[in-house]
């Protein structure tokens, strides 16, 4: 077993990283207090599906708690809330994770009880198709069956409804020619309602490997103790690890792509979307967090002082900026809420303030970037779930959890011209997809 130690800022002893020899790593993070948080993370998402089986990995993490060979259905929340753990998972395009956070309880007893439990769940669910629910088809309108899968269909048409939803998945869609990226990650309701118990289990034994996941434990505890019993109880059992595909990069579009559809809404909505760097090119990323709270983060940034306080009759309801970070590249996305008959003079005004930050970012600006960007950073290390996240980030995202001690010399070594010259590689309007919805006539 491999071991590495790497200094996190703000706490107070070095992270322990050990790699078993069969790939799976346990991650030991030291957090005064009383609280633990246990969390495993899978390097699976949307980026491992296909048009035949899109959803999957969001509708497996359902059926996750649905049972071991130990455990019935419904165990694991009720034993332990019972104890005031929070329980929860969530998939995003890179990975999926499980967390449970809690108090140690006399003697470590609830901890360690919680990460038995944890582990049982992570290493035998049985899926059972009765929690899982028939295969039926979406146009019978007599299936009275109410198990998981209906509650994941459920949840697709709720956001199908959402005007959001539907400008960001046609931005997401369109910035992507081929990479998997492009598909939603909740996938489509007709693909749940048809995948299999035994697609679902094969897609879990594919994904779900020793070297595929990651296993995080953050508190106040013996760590030897602690990494003997994950050891223990995390039994793969001679499991065959499965290397995830590496898929090719896309480019931005050369040429502005442009979207714009109606629905049944009495405003208007856009997105502009850009693709960025890789997640591990830390400074680019850190520097389009930066660009996101100049351009749109609050009250006070650009886009609402410019779009919203300023005017004396403004066209937009709501704008702001966001920066998503993903294995295989960034996005950018800059969002509005207009009042739909003003749709040019709101895309003219959204392109000229992207445009007029590549060359002027005030020192009260960048100063205030960098100051929130080290604060948000410095949040990451307050909870022991949020230390835990940020880990799990580093070490299944970006595949290297060594970044978070490079990260506020990187931060302070960064110019407003940097900024700048970010600004100028990344906002070509000619790199941009942009989606407008538009109320139906």
């Amino acid at each position: 077993m491999k071991k590495s130690l790497v200094k996190y800022p703000f706490l107070t002893q070095d992270v322990e990283v050990y790699e078993q020899d069969n790939g799976h790593k346990i991650v030991l993070a030291h957090k005064e207090g009383g609280l633990v948080n246990i969390s495993s993370w899978v390097k699976t998402g949307s980026i491992n599906e296909n048009d035949e089986n899109n959803g999957i990995s969001h509708f497996l993490e359902h059926l996750m708690f649905k049972g071991t060979h130990k455990h019935k259905a419904g165990d694991f929340d009720r034993i332990l809330e019972a104890k005031g753990a929070i329980v929860n998972a969530a998939t995003w395009k890179d990975y999926t994770f499980y967390y449970v956070t809690l108090p140690k309880g006399e003697g470590n007893k609830d901890f360690y009880e919680a990460i038995e439990l944890h582990a049982d769940m992570m290493i035998d669910p049985i899926l059972p198709p009765e929690e899982i629910g028939s295969e039926f088809d979406l146009n019978d309108k007599n299936v009275k069956d109410k198990r998981e899968r209906h509650v994941v269909i459920e949840e697709i048409r709720m956001r199908e409804d959402q005007p959001w939803t539907k400008v960001y998945n046609t931005v997401n869609h369109n910035m992507y020619t081929s990479h998997p990226y492009k598909r939603d990650v909740i996938g489509t309701a007709q693909i749940i309602s048809q995948v299999p118990q035994v697609a679902i289990m094969n897609y879990y034994k594919t994904h779900y490997t020793p070297n595929n996941v990651t296993t995080i434990i953050v508190g106040d505890f013996d760590h030897k103790e602690i990494l003997n019993k994950v050891i223990k109880e995390f039994d793969w059992n001679g499991r065959e690890n499965y290397q995830n595909p590496c898929y090719e990069i896309d480019k931005p579009t050369q040429e502005t792509k442009y979207i714009e559809n109606t629905a049944h809404i009495n405003s208007a909505f856009m997105m502009f979307g850009y693709l960025g760097p890789i997640a591990k090119d830390l400074k680019n990323t850190i520097m389009l967090d930066m660009l996101a709270i100049i351009l749109g983060d609050g009250t006070s940034s650009r886009l609402n002082q410019n779009l919203i306080e300023k005017p004396k009759n403004p066209i937009f309801n709501m704008i702001n900026a966001e920066h998503y970070i993903f294995k295989d590249g960034t996005n950018f996305f800059v969002q509005g809420n207009f009042k739909p008959e003003c749709k040019e003079e709101a895309l003219k005004l959204v392109k000229e303030e992207i445009e007029k930050i590549k060359y002027d970012i005030t020192e009260k600006e960048f100063k205030k970037a960098v100051k929130k960007t080290k604060s948000k950073f410095a949040n990451n290390a307050e909870t022991v779930s949020e230390i835990g996240e940020n880990i799990g980030y580093y070490m299944t995202v970006c595949d290297d959890l060594a970044l978070v001690s490079d990260y506020l010399d990187t931060l302070e070594h960064i110019t407003i011209e940097d900024l700048q010259n970010c600004a100028k590689e990344y906002f070509d309007i000619n790199n941009a997809t942009i989606s407008v919805l538009l109320p139906e006539e």
